[in-house]
């Protein structure tokens, strides 16, 4: 697949750059952007880390906005953002509202029309876009972890959950961990899922939690106590009953007078690429 350069900038002493290429999945171009560390080559490949954003987000904002890209190259690990959905689709109505449509693709697979032949953010994110990464960037696509704030908490836990071996490390922000039962994720499983709620239980990580889906490793998840949609729409004791009942090793860390914002995120983003990290190199 051929990679269109968007922009290029020398950062922490590594190379970030934003690129654009024509996704079999989205059926139109998208763009992501990369962090390749100092002193990767494709003799000495890093680990990677995937950063999935949340409602009304695109590939620039984790980046810009978390300071990651410091810890990541502290640590030696590269880093991959994607767009929230795709774009240009056209779909009717995917504008009308910020929580579906664009910017709002809930990381699955649509199957519902008119949404089916483009919301496939899904296959994106567990196929298509770490086949490509690995091939075009000195990446080692056997040590990639999986991270993400809000919507894409709730999607780092379930791409996760369902797929351990590929996602060895797994961490989120302020997640949606039970979008079958709160508005967002009604919201958004209906128009894409349909009506039936055994589909939106594939999408749910406190749902696959208790189907018997676990992670071989300690999933990290920090929330702010302060955050505007803690009682809505995160719910977090959802996902802290599933895990025990599973035998998911979970560390859930409430913080006094935290928002949803990416202040929050500053705070403890150091915290999450050691935990990344440690499983991932092993340090």
């Amino acid at each position: 697949m051929t990679l269109t350069t968007a922009s290029k900038h020398v950062c922490c002493g590594g190379a970030l750059g934003f690129y654009t290429v024509q996704s079999e999945a989205l059926g139109f171009p998208t763009t992501f952007g990369v962090f390749i560390p100092e002193g990767a080559s494709k003799d000495k490949p890093v680990p990677v880390l995937y950063l999935l954003a949340g409602l009304t987000c695109t590939q620039d904002t984790f980046l810009i906005k978390s300071n990651i890209v410091r810890f990541a190259a502290k640590h030696g690990i590269a880093l991959v953002a994607c767009d929230t959905s795709p774009r240009g689709a056209n779909v009717p109505g995917e504008t009308d509202s910020w929580d579906l449509g664009v910017g709002a693709g809930f990381y699955l697979d649509a199957t519902q029309t008119p949404w089916r032949a483009h919301y496939r953010m899904g296959t994106f994110i567990s196929e298509e876009l770490p086949k490509l990464v690995a091939s075009q960037f000195p990446v080692d696509a056997t040590r990639q972890g999986i991270c993400g704030h809000s919507m894409g908490g709730h999607g780092a836990l379930v791409h996760a959950l369902r797929s351990p071996e590929k996602w060895k490390s797994v961490s989120a922000f302020a997640p949606i961990v039970h979008p079958a039962a709160v508005p967002w994720g009604e919201k958004a499983f209906t128009a894409y899922l349909g009506p039936d709620k055994a589909a939106w239980a594939q999408h749910d990580a406190t749902l696959l939690l208790k189907a018997g889906h676990t992670h071989p490793t300690t999933i990290l998840v920090d929330q702010g106590d302060g955050d505007q949609f803690l009682e809505r729409e995160l719910q977090p004791w959802h996902l802290e009953e599933a895990a025990k009942a599973a035998g998911q090793k979970l560390t859930l860390r409430r913080h006094a007078g935290y928002d949803h914002s990416y202040w929050f995120i500053q705070t403890f983003i150091e915290d999450h690429m050691n935990h990344h990290a440690k499983i991932l190199k092993g340090v």
